[in-house]
């Protein structure tokens, strides 16, 4: 009844159109706003979500597959752990400020789809390219190529996502594009060592083949995402851009920065299980036990992140989801500060990590996309990478030290601390609809 209601209005506002003169086309540039109902029963599965999900399965089992063996192949070079360490942190920098950067340019620009493609065609490539490497510098110059193109496509990626879903669906959307690309993260490390055993321990023939969904993730991003043409935007100064951001999403950004602050890397709960598991089993079967709870960990990771995004979608402020799942990383952290030597514990332990960790990757997304208006989506994102970046940092840093210098009960008791502040801190934005959602 409703819909009938409004497609009655609807024609009545053409008629009324009709007699005064106005061009039928602006009637027909309002459908939206007048026939909401029949937008919402549109599908929000289209070729840009759908390209967008395979994009990112076929990407990350691409260098998920090449991280895999990527220490072993370092050992063997003679690089050690120092020389991942510089890989790695550097990569990580370079592409998290590449993020900022790109958002910035990306809402500057009529076009950006291209942008994106050309992003994930260097990741290929440069991930690739550690088939020829016979020196630790070759790989960190491969390496720190590959997350520059990461970082150039991922705030253009994002925007093209939410620009051709409706706000009711970003949950969907952004936990859909997760949960692929955890399928790629746990379908790369099996690959590795299945393609290991085929080549007889060929590395560079392992690094060879990742161009293989390298490529595919690339043609799949060019032929089924599709892009909104928007209107360029003048030029501005990067901080006007930053300044111009909503209020209510720099709050978003605090929130999501004290969380971050204590959200350690989930390497350290395999390094964790190793440990507490170690004088039961001995050093070598509790580490494989740990790379198995490892495994369960990215299972429930790719669940939870549709399954988080979902349930967003249909309750009335979806925030309240994301702190929800922030609260569930305040619990895995005071299980963390028992020391349990008990595996049924740590495997409860993992599985919580994953479902946390699930929920506040297609969370945050999807409250940023809703509290910033779509021509901002660029900057809204690349921001937001930064931000995450930056508590990486920290949380690394502090979780690690206080591990080494203390206890780990200390550890991740400051985890605790921090978490808990940010899934208070993350319901205090007001509720804004910029968008038209329900941040």
């Amino acid at each position: 009844m409703p819909l009938l209601q409004n497609t009655s209005s609807f024609l009545a506002e053409i008629g009324s159109s009709l007699r005064c003169g106005l061009p039928l086309k602006w009637s027909f540039a309002n459908l939206k706003e007048t026939m909401p109902e029949l937008n919402e029963k549109q599908s929000w599965l289209n070729r840009t979500v759908l390209g967008i999900g395979l994009t990112s399965l076929f990407s990350d089992w691409s260098h998920e597959t090449a991280t895999a063996i990527l220490p072993a192949f370092l050992a063997s070079i003679g690089a050690g752990p120092a020389w991942l360490g510089i890989i790695e942190g550097v990569s990580d920098g370079l592409s998290s400020f590449t993020k900022l950067a790109s958002g910035h340019f990306t809402d500057r620009l009529k076009h950006r789809k291209p942008f994106a493609v050309l992003g994930y065609f260097v990741t290929a490539l440069a991930t690739a390219s550690f088939a020829f490497a016979t020196h630790a510098y070759q790989v960190l110059l491969g390496r720190a190529t590959a997350w520059l193109g990461r970082g150039v496509r991922s705030p253009v990626r994002k925007a093209l996502l939410a620009a051709d879903v409706s706000p009711s669906a970003y949950g969907r959307a952004f936990g859909l594009e997760r949960l692929m690309d955890t399928l790629g993260a746990i379908v790369g490390p099996l690959t590795a060592l299945w393609l290991l055993e085929k080549t007889g321990h060929s590395y560079h023939k392992v690094f060879l083949w990742t161009l293989l969904p390298g490529l595919i993730a690339v043609a799949a991003f060019w032929f089924l995402v599709r892009e909104r043409p928007i209107a360029a935007k003048p030029k501005r100064s990067f901080l006007t851009g930053i300044r111009d951001l909503p209020s209510p999403f720099r709050r978003f950004l605090f929130g999501v920065g004290v969380f971050g602050a204590g959200d350690f890397s989930h390497s350290m709960l395999i390094l964790y299980a190793s440990r507490m598991l170690a004088p039961r089993y001995g050093l070598a079967r509790a580490a494989s036990i740990a790379v198995v709870l490892y495994t369960v960990h990215n299972v429930f990771y790719a669940g939870s992140a549709y399954a988080s995004g979902w349930l967003s979608d249909h309750v009335p402020q979806r925030k309240i989801v994301l702190s929800g799942g922030y609260a569930l990383a305040g619990v895995t952290a005071i299980l963390l500060c028992t020391g349990t030597h008990s595996l049924w514990l740590l495997g409860v332990i993992f599985v919580l990590a994953g479902l946390y960790v699930g929920t506040e990757e297609a969370l945050e997304d999807s409250v940023a996309a809703e509290l910033v208006p779509r021509e901002q989506h660029g900057m809204a994102f690349g921001t937001l990478a930064a931000v995450n970046a930056v508590g990486d940092f920290l949380s690394s840093l502090l979780v690690g030290t206080l591990w080494s210098a203390i206890s780990v009960q200390a550890a991740f008791a400051a985890s605790t601390i921090l978490f808990f502040a940010g899934a208070l801190l993350i319901l205090r934005p007001a509720a804004s609809r910029v968008a038209g959602g329900k941040a």
